[in-house]
């Protein structure tokens, strides 16, 4: 069964998160997981205050549909 989402584990001080993500075709997944560590570490400390020791990204699948053209109607 697939995990979807975002799963939060809440200390006193502290805070872990996973997150469960579909990425799109041709895009780097090291960078992108990167990206979305810094981004969700920065605002969660930001907002709340708690120290965030882990940003796990889950990459449950990959988005083929961008990849495949589709034709244009014809009017």
């Amino acid at each position: 069964k697939k995990k979807k989402g975002v799963k939060v584990d809440v200390g006193e001080k502290e805070c872990a998160v996973d997150l469960f993500i579909v990425v799109e075709y041709g895009v780097e997944i090291p960078a992108v997981a990167l990206e979305i560590q810094e981004n969700v570490k920065r605002a969660i400390e930001t907002m709340t205050g708690l120290n965030v020791v882990q940003v796990n990204i889950h990459v449950q699948g990959v988005n083929f549909r961008s990849a495949v053209s589709v034709p244009e109607e014809k009017e």
